[in-house]
C-alpha cells in the first residue's frame, strides 16, 4: 500500500520544540521532494517548507521562516520538519506530501500547499 505517515506531533508550550517525521510505504521518499503543510482549525491549508531531493533546494514560509527547519536522511528514508521556537499560531496538523506530476524530485520555487498525495498527518497543539 502506498502511504504517507507522519509522526512527532504532540502538545508542548509555547517556546518548545518538536521534530516531525515523514516516512514513506510503497515508494521510494528519497527521490521526491517533499513538502510540510499545516491545516488549522477555520484556516486555509498552508504551505511550511518544502525539501527537495538532493542539493535541489530547501523552501520554507515567511511564517516559519528562522524557527522551522527540515532536512532529510536518504540511509533511513525519512524526513523531518523541526520545529523550534513554537507559537501557539502553529498549532494545526502538519502532514507532508508530494507530488510526482507537478515538482516529481524538485520543489517549486515558492512554498505552497498543492501537492497531489498526502499522509493522514500529526497534531502539534502549542500552549500560552
Amino acid at each position: 500500500q502506498v502511504q504517507l505517515v507522519e509522526s512527532g506531533g504532540g502538545l508542548v508550550q509555547a517556546g518548545g520544540s518538536l521534530r516531525l517525521s515523514c516516512v514513506a510505504a510503497g515508494f521510494p521518499l528519497e527521490i521526491f521532494a517533499v513538502g510540510w503543510i499545516r491545516q488549522a482549525p477555520g484556516k486555509e491549508r498552508e504551505g511550511v517548507s518544502c525539501i527537495s531531493k538532493g542539493d535541489g533546494g530547501i523552501y520554507y514560509s515567511d511564517s516559519v521562516k528562522g524557527r522551522f527547519t527540515t532536512s532529510r536522511d536518504n540511509a533511513n528514508k525519512t524526513v523531518y520538519l523541526h520545529l523550534n521556537d513554537l507559537k501557539p499560531e502553529d498549532t494545526a496538523v502538519y502532514h507532508c506530501a508530494v507530488d510526482a506530476q507537478k515538482y516529481g524530485s524538485t520543489c517549486p520555487s515558492h512554498v505552497t500547499s498543492d501537492f497531489g498525495f498526502w499522509g493522514q498527518g500529526t497534531q502539534v497543539t502549542v500552549s500560552s
